[in-house]
C-alpha cells in the first residue's frame, strides 16, 4: 500500500522550501515537490527534457530525500545530473560549468536536525524568488504535473572541479593563518582544502562530517559557534577566523583579537578593497546594512555607487544580476560576487577568499582595518511580534507617517529626515547619517527594526 501524501503548504517559503521531515512532509510529498519543480522548469525553459543539476548535504536523511525528489523530477521528463554530496554554491557553479537548465539542492542549510528542504533555481546564478515559489506551490499542491520520460546520470568527481576553480583563480602571497570552523557540516570537506590551496595556513575546527552536529549547529550567527572560533583564534594567534553554515553559502568572520565583525562591515572593507582595482563599480547591500556605504570616502573617490535593496539572499542576488553590480553584501553573511570574481551567487568560501585578498593587500591586521572605519552605534535586529495578517498593513501605515514627517520637515531629536527608502518597508535617514528601518519579517509573524547612528550611542535609541 502506498503511503498517504503529506505536504504542509507552509513549507513553501519566500526563497526556498523547508519542512520537518516526516512531520510536515513525507517521501510522497517530496516526490510531488520534484514533480512540481520539473513541471515548472519545463514551463520556463520550454524544453521537454530539461537538464537539472541535483546535489545534497550531509544530513543522515538527505540522500533518501534526494532519491524521492529525483523520482518526481524524472517522471516529468527531466534529465538529472547528480553531483552527489555538495554545498549549495557547488550546485550553483555546476549549472554554469555544465551549462544546465536548472538546479536543485537538497538542504535545510543551518536549520536543526529534523529539517529538510530544497534550494532551487532556473536562470543561471539565481534562486527562486517569491513569485517562483508561489508558482511552484500552486503547481505542486494542485498536482498540475507534466508527464515525461526522464533519466539520471551521476557526475563523478565534481567536488574537485569546484575546488580547483576557486583555488586556481585566487592564489595569495601572504601566509595568512586562518581558523576554519564548519560545525561538522558539509563545508568541512571543502573549506579547509580550498583555503589551504589558495595559500592559507589552516587551523581546522569541527571540520569532520558528523550529521548529529554534536557541538552546535553550523550557523555563523550561532553564538556557541562564534565563541568557539574566537577562542581558537586567540589560542592559535591566528590572523582571522571563518565560520561556515551547513550548506556553505554563508560565512561569519572573527578578527585577530577574537571579535566578531558584522557582515555589513566586512562587506564595506571588501568593497573598499575592490573599488581600488575596479573603479566605477556598483555594490548592492540590504536595507539592514550600515549607512556607511553611502558616504564612504574610498568608494566615492573611486566613483562607486551603493544601492540599498530588499533583504533576502534571493532579492540581493537578482539585484546584483540586473544592475551588473560587482558584488552584493547581506547583513546575514550572504555575499555575492559577480564577474570576474564569481558568478553572482552566494558562496561562503569565495567570500572568505575575498577577505583573504583583503588581508593580502594590506599591511595591517584585521582589527586595525576595522578600526579605520568610522564608528557606528547599531542596535541588534529587533523583532517585535506582529500577526502575519497585520504586519504588511501596519508597515504601509508607517511608510505614510514617515513620508509625512519628511514633507513637513518635522524635527526628531533635533534633526529632520533627509531621505526615505521604501524598497523593503521603510528606511529613513537623518542629516547626521543616523537611520532607522521598519519592515515586515519575510518568514515570521514579526516586524524587523534596526537603528544606527554614526554620532552617538544615545542617538540610536
Amino acid at each position: 500500500m502506498s503511503e498517504k501524501l503529506k505536504i504542509d503548504p507552509y513549507g513553501f517559503r519566500e526563497y526556498d522550501a523547508r519542512w520537518i521531515y516526516e512531520k510536515d512532509i513525507n517521501s510522497s510529498g517530496i516526490t510531488n515537490l520534484g514533480k512540481g519543480l520539473g513541471s515548472q522548469i519545463k514551463i520556463h525553459t520550454k524544453k521537454n527534457n530539461p537538464r537539472i543539476i541535483v546535489g545534497h548535504d550531509y544530513r543522515s536523511y538527505s540522500e533518501e530525500i534526494k532519491i524521492a525528489f529525483k523520482k518526481g523530477l524524472i517522471s516529468t521528463g527531466c534529465l538529472i545530473e547528480d553531483v552527489g554530496l555538495s554545498l549549495s554554491p557547488m550546485v550553483y557553479f555546476a549549472q554554469f560549468n555544465l551549462n544546465a537548465d536548472a538546479v536543485a539542492m537538497v538542504t535545510a542549510s543551518h536549520n536543526e536536525n529534523g529539517w529538510t528542504g530544497v534550494k532551487m533555481g532556473i536562470k543561471k546564478g539565481l534562486t527562486h524568488a517569491p513569485e517562483e515559489m508561489k508558482e511552484l506551490k500552486d503547481i505542486t499542491l494542485n498536482e498540475n504535473f507534466s508527464q515525461g520520460n526522464g533519466k539520471e546520470k551521476q557526475i563523478k568527481n565534481f567536488q574537485e572541479i569546484y575546488k580547483n576553480d576557486l583555488i586556481s583563480k585566487n592564489k595569495i602571497s601572504k601566509k595568512i593563518k586562518a581558523v576554519v570552523a564548519c560545525g561538522n557540516g558539509t563545508a568541512g570537506i571543502f573549506a579547509p582544502e580550498i583555503l589551504r590551496g589558495v595559500g592559507c595556513e589552516v587551523i581546522e575546527l569541527d571540520c569532520d562530517l558528523d550529521w548529529t552536529f554534536p557541538k552546535y549547529n553550523p550557523n555563523p550567527e550561532d553564538l556557541k559557534m562564534l565563541h568557539a572560533i574566537a577562542k581558537s583564534v586567540k589560542d592559535n594567534n591566528a590572523d582571522i577566523g571563518f565560520g561556515f553554515d551547513g550548506d556553505g553559502d554563508r560565512v561569519g568572520v572573527i578578527d585577530n583579537k577574537g571579535k566578531e565583525i558584522f557582515s555589513d562591515k566586512i562587506g564595506l572593507l571588501i568593497a573598499r578593497n575592490l573599488s581600488n582595482k575596479y573603479k566605477n563599480s556598483k555594490f548592492v547591500v540590504d536595507v539592514k546594512s550600515t549607512g556607511l556605504y553611502s558616504k564612504d570616502k574610498v568608494l566615492l573617490e573611486n566613483n562607486c555607487e551603493t544601492i540599498y535593496w530588499k533583504t533576502g539572499h534571493s532579492h540581493i542576488k537578482r539585484k546584483v544580476n540586473t544592475e551588473k553590480a560587482l558584488a552584493g553584501f547581506e547583513k546575514s553573511g550572504h555575499f555575492f560576487f559577480n564577474q570576474p570574481l564569481g558568478y553572482g551567487y552566494d558562496d561562503g568560501i569565495n567570500s572568505a577568499i575575498q577577505v583573504c585578498h583583503l588581508l593580502d593587500s594590506q599591511n595591517i591586521k584585521m582589527s586595525e582595518m576595522i578600526n579605520q572605519l568610522p564608528s557606528t552605534y547599531q542596535t541588534p535586529t529587533m523583532a517585535p511580534y506582529c500577526k502575519d495578517e497585520e504586519k504588511y498593513k501596519l508597515v504601509d501605515e508607517l511608510v505614510k507617517q514617515v513620508k509625512e514627517l519628511k514633507s513637513k520637515k518635522t524635527k526628531i531629536d533635533d534633526q529632520v529626515i533627509t531621505d526615505v527608502l521604501t524598497v523593503n518597508g521603510v528606511r529613513f535617514s537623518f542629516e547626521d547619517g543616523s537611520w532607522g528601518l521598519i519592515r515586515a519579517s519575510s518568514n515570521k509573524p514579526s516586524l524587523v527594526i534596526v537603528t544606527e547612528s554614526p554620532t552617538s550611542d544615545n542617538r540610536k535609541k
